[in-house]
């Protein structure tokens, strides 16, 4: 299985002034990093981080999956996404930030299974609330 995360570069590092979408992105990066460092343990290939920037065309490193959507008569791409490909080749795409940091803190807590270290990640104020 290969997954990848697509993330707002702009959020991530702060620069569009909304503290608690920043805080919500570094939290699926963190989440993803620390996945990435311990995939041996959950049976996963690989796990690609990619930091969109405003007018790529969806930042795809591996997956070739884009999410879109209509918005006042225009088609807009999704900045944030978490794609998972498994060995079939089948794809599963998460636009939503509550379902990325679901699926991510879900391996996060398989890996915890497979191992005696912490590997918890401390989320923000932001992030717990979505998982509420």
């Amino acid at each position: 299985m290969r997954m990848e995360l697509r993330v707002c570069k702009q959020c991530y590092e702060g620069t569009h002034g909304n503290e608690g979408k920043t805080a919500i992105t570094r939290d699926m990066v963190a989440c993803a990093e620390r996945v990435r460092e311990y995939k041996d343990l959950i049976g996963l290939d690989s796990l690609y981080i990619a930091k969109v920037e405003e007018g790529d065309v969806g930042g795809a490193e591996a997956l070739p999956a884009i999410v879109a959507h209509i918005e006042n008569d225009q088609v807009t791409l999704a900045d944030t996404q978490l794609v998972m490909e498994d060995g079939d080749g089948n794809l599963l795409v998460y636009p939503e930030p509550e379902d990325v940091l679901e699926v991510l803190t879900r391996n996060i807590d398989q890996i915890s299974d497979q191992t005696r270290q912490d590997v918890t990640v401390e989320l923000s104020a932001e992030s717990a609330e979505l998982l509420t």
